[in-house]
């Protein structure tokens, strides 16, 4: 790790947090340490542990007068959800209504304050209580809201009631990958209501509320905007940094309003990088004369990530991401880790395979796993769980409104080296793709956005770009990977085929692939393709396909799928249960070699496709209309000539294209196997360029007079365009033609349409 970094001691009021009675199944606060590290008071009071809580199954909570002084019908410990295990309930089945209830009383050191209640997170819409009185609505399954309540508290006994209302398959609202339905597929258990720390916190008569760090590294200091809640008159505001006990610098300045800039020039530079981070610690110090009114502590990492044509470097240099896809799931505790210190290990697990870092996919995950990201110098892409939107203008102000908290609780942790507020997400999200990376970008330039990752991209002049690709087989998956930096000056896939993840001369990266299956048993999971039989096996296809990718100088990084198997996929380098699959040490010599955009840094030239010219169509896909002609198909395995011109398919049906269950298909095909066969002329032209145009799920391959010209394991998620000109140079004969395709599907969703086009 290089040099040795210093942890910053956390705060905790031990006596505050455990001042409550224990918990009826044992002693113990659950998750009791400070939820927010980078922002953070002494006086504070963990709310975790026993709730009263009830599912209002007939939605009629208020009427019954569950707003206040009324017992609700079971028990809960809280911050887990009720699908929990850990939280006493393990309800599987929908829940739209929930109610949580619990008493407590406000500490001694915490009267005379104003008194603030966090939650970290509810699931989706909260509205709640303190002794009957109403004290506020917060929307957003993700982010974090706090509640004055001092002006309803009483001496003694306090009474806090929240309304839970969940929503899960309305389309209205972002889910990630919770289910609609059962856990299937790449669909797990729900998360419903409360899923993140509950504390109070007591702040002065006026008081730090947010702020931001921009770290300048260049010139050794850190640029600050602090925001002001309250009105006391002739407020002092101090910005102190701290290397160790030593101080590094300060800066302070009368508060005349709501927002203050500060600059705090550094007499210690030292950079926070990945693997080697070093954390100043920062306070916030607010006095009127000789008072203190309140005080905030925090700490900030020093350094910038910049793009340089091809290439993001931190601090100046050029550092490969070997990302791993976390999904932040645990088989107790579902969206809730069970403890901080698993939070931690599932850091140290990525790295213990050879990663520097994690998309956190399709969750937003609380603050404490950053906090030890950035002590770890553990690099992560933050994402938003979009999945479940379904993108009507009538529901992006609840989106926008919920990422923008996220951005504004996040933006300060070094460990953030980039924003993806999309997964996969189809053309339809292109309005609010690019409404939401205008506002990421407004509220954080320090950062590069990619839009959204792996689908349809609809920003035109992206910063970055990526696509996602699971074929199993190394050999064609790198060259499809070696040849995509080539392709700049080969001719333009047809626009009516849809948006390509053409090259930009945008930094890029592979942001999904492998996902590969490995478990315990082979009948239970499922993973992408075929599973390897053996470990050699396994070990070899894993080489295969991170070296394709380490050895490409145009890749600034890739993401693994993934940390951990989840429910029932079973792709992960680790089991649910985080025991780990493989050697450990094997694994990271493969992962973390050096890549060669580490060593030479990018070598491809700058894009500039041609234009795009007609193209032959020989054989069309569905968009090419007339040109689409029926195929003849079987869904039973032919005799081993089937792709010759001398076959005789008569007893085969006949059939349109596309065939699938996916995308709306022309044909229904649900079986494992299809089998496709059509005859086409050509005029015996000079072929100057031919290509096969493909939407293939899952591993497809294409012959031309029994010849073949095409193959890929895997899958894609959209038409792409390959070249074929020199095996079509080879097949292709003045007149008929015939076209074979057999296409082999192992799990999930299944699809094939193509075009073969010549120039």
């Amino acid at each position: 790790m290089g040099q040795t970094r210093r942890y910053r001691t956390v705060l905790l009021l031990v006596g505050l947090a455990g001042a409550f009675s224990p918990l009826a199944r044992g002693a113990g606060i659950p998750r009791a340490e400070h939820p927010r590290p980078d922002f953070q008071r002494d006086a504070w009071l963990s709310l975790n542990g026993e709730w009263q809580f009830e599912i209002d199954r007939t939605a009629d909570g208020t009427a019954r007068g569950l707003t206040s002084g009324k017992d609700l019908a079971s028990k809960i410990i809280v911050p887990f959800c009720p699908e929990s295990k850990l939280s006493g309930i393990a309800h599987y089945d929908h829940m739209k209504h929930v109610w949580y209830r619990r008493m407590f009383e406000v500490p001694a050191a915490m009267r005379g304050k104003r008194i603030l209640l966090h939650f970290g997170a509810v699931d989706y819409k909260a509205t709640v209580w303190v002794n009957g009185q109403p004290v506020g609505t917060h929307t957003g399954g993700s982010a974090p809201f706090a509640l004055e309540i001092t002006r309803v508290l009483r001496d003694g006994a306090n009474e806090v009631v929240v309304y839970g209302f969940d929503d899960t398959a309305s389309g209205r609202q972002p889910t990630g990958k919770q289910t609609f339905t059962v856990s299937e597929g790449c669909l797990y258990t729900r998360t419903t209501g409360i899923w993140q720390p509950v504390w109070l916190e007591a702040v002065g008569s006026s008081y730090v509320e947010s702020f931001s760090v921009v770290p300048d590294p260049d010139r050794s200091r850190v640029l600050i905007e602090v925001s002001v809640n309250g009105s006391d008159p002739d407020l002092k505001l101090t910005a102190e940094a701290f290397a160790g006990t030593d101080k590094a610098g300060f800066d302070s300045g009368p508060v005349s309003w709501r927002n203050h800039r500060l600059v705090i020039d550094l007499n210690k530079k030292n950079l926070w990088e990945p693997g080697n981070p070093f954390l100043y610690d920062l306070k916030f110090t607010l006095t009127r004369g000789s008072k203190t009114i309140d005080t905030v502590s925090s700490y900030f990492g020093l350094r910038k990530v910049t793009i340089e044509g091809r290439a993001i470097l931190i601090n100046g240099k050029r550092v490969f991401q070997r990302l791993i896809l976390d999904q932040g799931f645990y088989p107790d505790g579902v969206w809730t880790a069970p403890s901080d210190d698993e939070l931690r290990k599932d850091i140290e697990r990525s790295m213990a395979v050879g990663y520097n870092g994690a998309r956190l996919h399709q969750k937003v995950f609380e603050p404490r796993f950053l906090y030890w990201a950035d002590k770890l110098g553990y690099l992560v892409w933050g994402e938003f769980p979009n999945w479940g939107f379904n993108y009507r203008p009538e529901n992006y102000s609840a989106y926008l409104n919920e990422w923008t908290e996220v951005l504004l609780r996040d933006r300060n942790h070094p460990s953030i080296i980039g924003w993806c507020p999309f997964n996969e997400t189809p053309r339809e999200a292109g309005e609010i793709q690019q409404m939401i990376w205008r506002e990421t970008k407004a509220i954080d330039p320090t950062r590069p956005i990619l839009e959204t990752s792996g689908w349809t991209h609809t920003l035109p002049n992206a910063e970055v770009r990526d696509a996602h690709d699971y074929n199993q087989d190394p050999r064609p998956f790198k060259q499809s990977w070696d040849g995509f930096f080539a392709r700049s000056e080969e001719a333009a896939k047809p626009a009516r085929y849809g948006a390509s993840p053409h090259d930009l001369g945008a930094p890029f990266m592979v942001s999904e692939f492998g996902g590969t299956f490995w478990g315990e048993n082979k009948e239970g999971g499922w993973g992408y393709g075929s599973g390897p039989k053996s470990l050699d096996e396994f070990y070899m296809r894993y080489q295969g396909l991170v070296n394709a990718l380490l050895d490409n100088p145009n890749m600034f990084g890739f993401c693994y799928t993934q940390l951990t198997d989840v429910e029932q996929e079973h792709n992960g380098l680790y089991y649910y249960d985080r025991r780990p699959k493989f050697d450990l040490k094997r694994m990271h010599a493969i992962t973390s070699r050096q890549a060669a955009y580490e060593k030479t840094g990018p070598t491809a030239g700058s894009p500039g496709a041609k234009a795009e010219q007609p193209w032959q169509v020989l054989v069309g896909a569905m968009q090419d209309g007339a040109s689409s002609r029926p195929y003849r198909y079987t869904t039973d395995a032919p005799a081993t000539e089937w792709t010759g011109a001398t076959f005789d398919d008569s007893a085969w049906k006949t059939a349109p294209a596309p065939f699938g269950t996916i995308n709306n298909p022309k044909t229904e095909w649900k079986t494992s196997d299809i089998w496709l066969r059509q005859t086409f002329e050509w005029n015996g032209d000079t072929l100057s360029q031919g290509a096969l145009v493909v939407f293939y799920d899952e591993d497809t391959d294409v012959f031309v007079n029994g010849q073949k010209i095409w193959n890929r394991s895997g899958f894609v998620t959209s038409y792409e365009m390959f070249d074929v000109t020199d095996a079509l140079k080879k097949a292709l004969k003045k007149g008929k033609n015939t076209l074979a395709v057999h296409t082999h599907q192992s799990g999930g969703g299944q699809y094939v349409d193509l075009a073969i086009l010549a120039q």
